[in-house]
């Protein structure tokens, strides 16, 4: 099925919306993690949305992150025609001010489906003026969505011995004021939660907050749909509370980067025989092949053999986390 853009986006947050249901927008670190979260998505019947990060949008590039916007976007086009589900992508966390040039490279390339403009570390007055500006310029000269951050999120945003609490949960008198003053189109709101590796009976995540934030935005006339950062550490029973109190997008990322070093680790320790020479048997990397009493096995050593591990365990993970947040059979493009 075709990728899809900023176009069709709001159908599936308003789809979502309606259904009660929600879904983890995934970033792919790594080409294995995209493909397997797509067989894992169209397996489900769920439509997908994938993300990248600078980071990984330099790693695409080969340092270059303009380049590997362009990349990227390239490759999930191609692969969306493979898989029968809707397919989506949103650009992560691009920092302003300073990470203006990628935004640049965003708008330029003109692909993705919404971006994700965050200036949550900066006092609020320069926060919405920084989002008010990167909103009009996407509007104006794409069809992306634009998503931005009000609080701040623990981990690598924060750090909770120098940040008061009150940062930490979205205050929803202050979400409506920031939403009219940027014109943001979806709100990523503090809740709790924490990037990077955490558990969520560690965390003091709070649904309610999301609950007052959606009251209050629909009470002054804003349908938009809510984000929480941070979820691969919270519990299956703090998903659905926050899918009961508004939530439309999880953020997920650590999850699929453990799963994707987990598998590969015990892929190569199970078969280490056959990837790395025995006592006794000369270790040299380069005459390796021409060793009369040990040789490699392709079987093994072969990029791929890892790859289709990681693959079918990436895919396993989707359908898990489409049927935990009720995505599971909910493709917008079922009947095509």
């Amino acid at each position: 099925m075709p990728y899809h853009d900023g176009t069709e986006l709001p159908g599936l947050y308003a789809a979502a919306r309606r259904g009660g249901y929600g879904f983890f927008a995934s970033n792919v670190t790594h080409p294995d993690i995209l493909v397997g979260l797509l067989h894992g998505a169209e397996r489900a019947g769920s439509d997908l949305v994938v993300q990248t990060g600078s980071k990984s949008a330099a790693f695409y590039g080969g340092g270059d992150p303009a380049a590997g916007i362009e990349a990227f976007g390239s490759y999930l086009d191609a692969l969306a025609d493979t898989v029968d589900i809707g397919v989506f992508w949103n650009v992560d966390h691009v920092h302003l001010p300073g990470e203006s040039g990628l935004l640049d490279a965003v708008i330029e390339d003109g692909t993705a489906s919404s971006v994700m403009v965050d200036a949550s570390d900066q006092p609020l007055e320069e926060n919405v003026a920084l989002v008010r500006d990167a909103v009009g310029r996407v509007h104006a000269e794409t069809d992306m969505l634009v998503e931005a951050e009000l609080g701040r999120v623990a981990g690598t945003e924060a750090d909770r011995e120098t940040a008061p609490e009150a940062a930490f949960y979205t205050d929803p008198e202050r979400a409506v004021e920031f939403v009219e003053r940027t014109g943001c189109d979806l709100l990523a709101v503090s809740v709790g939660t924490q990037h990077g590796v955490a558990s969520g009976r560690q965390l003091d995540v709070r649904p309610s907050v999301v609950a007052a934030v959606d009251e209050a935005l629909r009470a002054a006339g804003h349908e938009v749909p809510l984000v929480v950062h941070g979820s691969s550490g919270i519990t299956d029973e703090q998903v659905a509370a926050f899918l009961s109190a508004g939530v439309r997008k999880f953020n997920k990322n650590t999850r699929y980067q453990y799963e994707y070093a987990r598998t590969a680790a015990e892929f190569y320790r199970d078969h280490a025989d056959a990837v790395i020479p025995p006592e006794g048997v000369a270790n040299d990397r380069a005459d390796v092949f021409d060793a009369d009493d040990w040789a490699p096995d392709r079987t093994y050593f072969h990029p791929h053999a890892v790859g289709e591990a990681v693959r079918e365990r990436l895919a396993d993970v989707m359908v898990e986390l489409s049927e935990l947040t009720g995505a599971a059979g909910r493709s917008i493009y079922a009947d095509g």
